[in-house]
């Protein structure tokens, strides 16, 4: 099967959720057979980093990148807005990406065009005219939801009102043009089931974040740690560690003194590098993930907007750490609160269970034990991607 795999950032090296999410689809074609091409956006804060990515994955994908600048420009942003436009969406139009595209699609006929997120929609009607593949959107969540719940969140009247224009126009463009595909492959089943209530009549469905199956490094692993890594230039996760820090923490330390946390990321904020609170350390990018993962007790994440899946608590889970989150968090995720994942949606709840954990080191070990065991029943990503493939397939036959 020929596919070419359209990425709004990035897919390689994996330095967060959603390039951790694209690159589990591009390994588990490859790993199957396909004859795959990569073409990607690549943005100031996303750039395509080429001394990290390996020869052979260059070989197998043909990885091609046109820069695109997003950067936040007053005035069209403000046209945007006069005109009821999703800013977010028209700063991907670009004549450069554009003309690449058609390039590809006139040098080689695709079975399927896979397009990693709504932002990349614009081009589906140059897909039609110069391809007869099928066109398959990734949606990794539902976007305008993310805005819409941070908008919520900020108390400064001015940006919570542009914000929620933001997420007014982003829910419009995408509920109107998800039917100008073949088919919708969503994260979560919340999110597909979203989708179809809000009117997508093209087949939709539901594939979780894939893993590799691997053994957790092997490190000295910290007595009485709480960890959280994530991108920290993603909004949610900046609302999840203010409230974590402001809310919560000060119980857990207040409570168990000897208990440390820290903080890991790309993108980590420099006022936040240099507060200094006790009890919590500020790491910032970390050189190996699973290295800083497996040498820590507890994942934390307390994430309080968002759709799909938190594929960084998938990482943790399966290399057996205990993991809190919220019911936000969770999302997407085949849980059983207690058993292989804790839920916790208050400072209250989340302090407590966090207590619970630190309290009883074997009831910690066997939440991680069962949630490895989860991940790598339910998301060893060879089975996902026959699931793929059985979808595409499916559209093909019609």
């Amino acid at each position: 099967m020929k596919i070419l795999q359209l990425c709004n950032k990035p897919p390689y090296p994996p330095v967060d959720g959603g390039t951790l999410a694209m690159n589990s689809i591009t390994q588990g074609l490859l790993r199957a057979g396909c004859d795959l091409r990569v073409l990607t956006v690549e943005t100031d804060k996303h750039p395509v980093q080429r001394d990290r990515v390996p020869e052979e994955y260059l070989k197998q994908t043909g990885l091609e990148s046109v820069y695109i600048d997003l950067s936040v420009r007053p005035i069209p942003a403000a046209v945007a807005m006069l005109c009821g436009e999703s800013y977010h969406v028209k700063r991907y139009i670009n004549t450069a990406f554009a003309r690449r595209l058609t390039a590809l699609l006139q040098e080689q006929e695709y079975d399927i065009v896979h397009v990693e997120s709504i932002f990349l929609t614009p081009y589906v009607p140059l897909i039609r005219k110069y391809s007869s593949a099928k066109v398959i959107l990734r949606a990794h969540n539902v976007e305008h939801l993310i805005w819409k719940r941070v908008a919520q969140s900020t108390r400064n009247y001015f940006k919570r009102w542009y914000l929620n224009h933001l997420s007014l126009t982003l829910r419009a463009y995408e509920l109107e043009h998800l039917n100008d595909y073949d088919g919708v492959v969503c994260i979560t089943e919340g999110d597909a089931e979203y989708f179809r209530q809000a009117g997508c009549r093209k087949p939709i469905t539901s594939i979780p974040f894939g893993i590799e199956r691997r053994e957790a490094p092997q490190v000295e692993v910290e007595p009485n740690t709480l960890f959280h890594i994530g991108s920290m230039d993603w909004m949610p996760n900046q609302e999840s560690i203010a409230w974590l820090l402001d809310d919560v923490w000060p119980v857990v330390h207040c409570e168990v003194p000897q208990a440390r946390l820290y903080l890991a990321g790309r993108k980590m904020d420099p006022a936040l590098m240099q507060k200094q609170i006790e009890g919590v350390t500020i790491v910032g990018e970390v050189p190996d993930a699973m290295q800083f993962i497996a040498s820590k007790q507890i994942n934390v994440v307390p994430l309080l907007s968002g759709s799909g899946i938190r594929v960084k608590i998938i990482e943790a889970m399966s290399v057996g750490k205990a993991v809190v989150t919220t019911t936000v968090g969770a999302r997407g995720i085949d849980y059983t609160d207690g058993e292989n994942l804790l839920i916790a949606n208050t400072p209250t709840e989340f302090a407590n269970q966090i207590k619970r954990l630190l309290d009883d080191s074997d009831y910690c070990r066997r939440v991680g034990e069962a949630a490895a065991r989860l991940v790598a029943e339910r998301y060893d990503v060879g089975t996902l991607t026959g699931q793929l493939l059985k979808f595409y397939n499916e559209r093909l036959d019609v």
